[in-house]
C-alpha cells in the first residue's frame, strides 16, 4: 500500500488503533528549546482523519494545539495548572 509506506516514512512512530487505523507521529526539536510533536490519525484505509500539531515547552509540558485537518482552527493554548 503505497500510502502506508509514505506514513511510515513521513512519521517513524506509529501505532495501531483497534479500528484497523494508525495514529502515526514525529516530534521535531525546537531551535533554541522544546519541540513540536506532529500526530496524524489514519482509517484503515490510510484515508487521513486528523491533523495536530502539538507544542511542548523544554520541560516536557504540552502549552499549545493546533488542528491542522479537517479544519485549521489554529493554535490554542493549554492552560497549565502551577499546583504543587
Amino acid at each position: 500500500m503505497a500510502a502506508r509506506a509514505r506514513n511510515e516514512r513521513r512519521f517513524p512512530q506509529w501505532e495501531g488503533l483497534p479500528d484497523g487505523g494508525r495514529r502515526y507521529w514525529r516530534i521535531i526539536r525546537g531551535a533554541t528549546a522544546g519541540y513540536a510533536r506532529y500526530v496524524k490519525v489514519v482509517g484503515a484505509d490510510e484515508a487521513t482523519l486528523s491533523i495536530v500539531q502539538e507544542i511542548y515547552d523544554a520541560d516536557g509540558r504540552l502549552i499549545a494545539t493546533h488542528e491542522k485537518f479537517p479544519v485549521d482552527t489554529g493554535h490554542k493554548r493549554v492552560v497549565v495548572s502551577r499546583g504543587g
